[in-house]
């Protein structure tokens, strides 16, 4: 299993138009083989001194793949292709982080 993190800066006061599109493409990505998780979650207030400023303009994505490889035919899937068409303009850059367990 391999985790995914990635971090989308979505043009300011768009990340609602961005998360509605993300929830669009979801009930897809989650049919995908190999798909063990995928959902958007954001900044909540939280007190903690540790906790990094609230990012208003910021979707992480969370994702969780049985491997390395269904991972890449996620990337290259019909419905990502169009999902990305969707958003092109409402996304500053994307960050992504892969992980495996330690």
């Amino acid at each position: 299993m391999i985790h995914v993190l990635a971090t989308v800066q979505i043009v300011p006061g768009k990340r609602e138009e961005f998360l509605a599109h993300f929830h669009d493409v979801m009930p897809h990505v989650h049919q995908e083989e190999g798909c063990l998780a995928y959902a958007p979650a954001i900044d909540m207030p939280t007190g903690i001194g540790a906790q990094i400023p609230l990012r208003p303009d910021v979707a992480v994505i969370v994702e969780q793949w049985e491997s390395l490889d269904t991972l890449q035919k996620h990337l290259v899937a019909p419905h990502m292709t169009t999902y990305r068409a969707k958003v092109k303009e409402l996304v500053i850059s994307t960050q992504l982080q892969v992980l495996e367990p330690a």
